[in-house]
């Protein structure tokens, strides 16, 4: 077992450094494909060679015959009756994981799942003596046993031996007792499998290049330590980075339910990330161009970011751009911050529709993310230029936030060529609203009548920004759900949060909700139009009335409402940043 401790942290970061420097010349002067070309490669086959195309595709393990008996066999939901005591464990291996571990624990570690993929995707047949070999590297932190095993055997029942050089666990620093000495014996008995151990907690950034630092695949496949491989999820990518080096390939990522273990997968288009100006990641659909830009349900999805979980990238690639930014720490903002830097210095970021992999996303992180908005900060100060305003202001405790020294990723963006974020928004994302936050129309938007109390709007579904009130709510400074905009359209926008939603009047209840706003370039209804006039009233377009303060709506909170217009300072409202 490999041990890495701080005498040894020198040198891994040495070694990276060297491995940036030759990847940096060795992709100086490629230049990208469009990837607009079908990302597959057809081989005939046919007698004997239909033999000799199965023996390659052999995986390192085949999976134990089908037990349709079992639990979860199939992707199937497993629902327990349980009471008593058998009830209280389950209840704590999911305070424990915030995953159903006791669940887990009853399902094979050797499952099988349903097909869950474009059936074009099947038809696909690759050279597989000239697709490049990969490392698969795995970073965990006191992970369940049963979920980290099963994507460890995952791996090695779905991945063709051939191209298969490694899985590489990298344990962070873990505490609990099953991740010792009972994982080194487990681990000892198979196959290309290889333990790497930190001596102190470096965050999901440090603890997978520590796997980098040793692979020897020319391919680095990053997964998450909860997952299960879809039959064919490793030759459409490693094919895809064979014809474009400079393509970074995700794959589907199918939702595995947290409590049930039922496998999600759907054969459909995928959606593609994005983010909101929090710089929070978000998922949403392919855009009507880039539907148009494919030629087959097959080609690669072109996506302006990534979950960050699972991709797969040329080690050479990987160290030419500069591997991950190492001032970031545990995990939470890396995912952009390498998203931006993909794009912005020369390569693509991509989703294969014939890769798809299993992910358990837990009921809630398991353990703090207190530096994820320091993340965020580094990612702003390097690749945003001056947008980076645009997420302090609905983040103003951000500018607080210490982030450490970012001159060596400033250098590298330097070094490397880098476009700007103009470029990438108008290029890569054309369809993220871009606030105008005009100075004096953006921030908390305050009740001249009612002392200290602002618009706040907080829906509980965070995928669903509309349908719901907004209220008013002691101001509190902290932007989020108490940051608006006044656009140059009328518009009242909530726009921390991606797509943004409008301020809307209902003319019967006179209460103020959220709807979606209008997307660009299309007319804005008159229900979102609120006129702010020089003396501070909100005049409703639609209704031709004002909004006002009024202490109860529905009987609960204070909040907006439609009323006469009249001189009350209660229909008086102002914004006011928090610098």
């Amino acid at each position: 077992m490999a041990l890495f401790g701080r005498r040894n942290r020198s040198k891994l970061i040495l070694c990276i450094f060297f491995a940036s420097v030759v990847g940096y010349f060795v992709f100086q002067k490629l230049n990208g494909n469009d990837v607009g070309v079908a990302s597959r490669r057809m081989v005939s086959t046919s007698g004997q060679e239909d033999v000799e195309y199965e023996k390659l595709k052999k995986p390192v393990y085949e999976k134990p015959p089908l037990d349709m008996s079992a639990l979860g066999e199939l992707g199937r939901a497993v629902k327990l009756d349980l009471t008593g005591e058998e009830k209280k464990k389950e209840e704590e291996s999911i305070t424990k994981h915030q995953i159903n571990t006791y669940v887990s624990e009853k399902i094979s570690l050797h499952r099988r799942l349903p097909e869950r993929w474009n059936p074009l995707c099947k038809d696909l047949k690759y050279d597989y003596r000239s697709l490049p070999s990969t490392s698969v590297v795995i970073a965990f932190y006191n992970e369940a046993w049963s979920t980290l095993l099963r994507t460890v055997h995952s791996v090695l029942e779905t991945s063709p031996d051939l191209l298969l050089r490694e899985v590489i666990l990298v344990d962070d620093y873990s505490d609990r007792e099953h991740l010792k000495e009972p994982l080194e014996q487990y681990l000892s008995d198979l196959r290309k499998v290889r333990l790497v151990r930190a001596r102190k907690r470096e965050g999901l950034v440090r603890a997978r290049l520590l796997g980098a630092a040793i692979a020897t695949g020319d391919v680095l496949t990053f997964l998450d330590c909860h997952c299960e491989c879809h039959e064919g999820w490793l030759e459409p990518i490693l094919h895809r980075i064979m014809v474009e080096p400079t393509a970074v390939v995700c794959p589907v990522i199918d939702v595995i339910d947290w409590n049930t273990f039922q496998y999600l997968g759907n054969p459909g288009q995928p959606q593609i990330g994005g983010f909101d100006w929090r710089l929070v990641f978000t998922w949403h659909s392919v855009p009507e161009n880039e539907q148009k830009r494919r030629s087959s349900p097959t080609d690669v999805l072109r996506s302006p970011t990534m979950a960050g979980g699972l991709f797969a990238v040329s080690k050479s690639y990987f160290h030419y751009l500069g591997t991950y930014d190492t001032g970031m720490e545990v995990w939470g903002g890396e995912n952009l911050e390498f998203s931006f830097r993909i794009w912005q210095c020369g390569g693509s970021l991509e989703i294969h529709p014939c890769s798809h992999v299993g992910h358990v996303f837990p009921k809630k992180a398991p353990y703090s993310r207190s530096k994820a908005l320091a993340n965020s900060v580094r990612a702003a100060e390097v690749w945003m230029d001056h947008y980076k305003d645009l997420f302090y202001h609905r983040n103003p405790h951000a500018r607080l936030e210490a982030y450490g020294d970012v001159t060596d990723r400033r250098k590298l963006r330097e070094q490397l060529g880098c476009k700007d974020f103009k470029w990438y928004l108008e290029n890569i994302y054309p369809d993220i609203h871009v606030p105008e936050d005009r100075p004096g129309f953006f921030g908390m938007l305050k009740s001249q009548g009612m002392t200290n109390y602002c618009f706040d709007y907080n829906p509980p579904d965070d995928h669903n920004v509309a349908g719901y009130r907004i209220i008013l709510y002691p101001c509190h400074g902290m932007g989020q759900n108490q940051f608006f905009e006044y656009s140059t359209d009328h518009e009242i926008r909530y726009n921390t949060r991606e797509p943004a939603g409008c301020a809307v009047a209902d003319p019967v209840s006179t209460y103020l909700s959220v709807a979606l706003c209008s997307k660009p370039r299309q007319p804005v209804p008159q229900e979102h139009q609120f006129v702010l006039r020089e003396d501070g009233t909100l005049f409703h377009v639609q209704t031709q009335k004002c909004v006002q303060a009024v202490s109860k709506i529905d009987k609960a909170s204070p909040g907006p409402a439609l009323r006469p217009c009249s001189d009350s300072i209660h229909q008086k409202w102002f914004f006011e940043e928090r610098s």
